[in-house]
């Protein structure tokens, strides 16, 4: 998968997000912990979102590609963005499988509380 691959898959998980009522505020934001891929957020919720794109012939699990590692790197990265634009809307953090055929994003399984903050105390 190369770069404009992933980035489609973002754009199509964001714009999901989108239909489904949420307004994005920040694509692809980093910290020196970390990166995420979509922040957005709707009346209850601010959505931390790990997006992981594959075609269709791909044997492994987009889910399976967020490992412990890439959660906690995740969560500290959330923590940081919360420290410099303090709400008080609820953190989820969310994961979307996106899965492309020709390189074009085609479906998504979206995963809502995919993992909790609590995990990586």
């Amino acid at each position: 998968m190369d770069n404009s691959t992933g980035a489609a898959g973002e754009s199509f998980a964001a714009e999901y997000l989108e239909r489904h009522g949420y307004t994005v505020l920040e694509r692809n934001y980093r910290c020196r912990f970390g990166e995420i891929d979509v922040i957005a957020r709707d009346a209850r919720f601010l959505v931390f979102l790990e997006v992981k794109t594959r075609g269709q012939g791909s044997a492994a699990d987009p889910l399976e590609a967020v490992s412990a590692a890439k959660r906690r790197k995740i969560v500290r990265t959330a923590m940081t963005y919360l420290q410099r634009n303090p709400t008080r809307l609820q953190p989820r953090f969310d994961v979307a499988a996106v899965r492309t055929r020709s390189g074009v994003p085609e479906s998504v399984r979206y995963l809502e509380n995919a993992f909790f903050c609590e995990d990586f105390s």
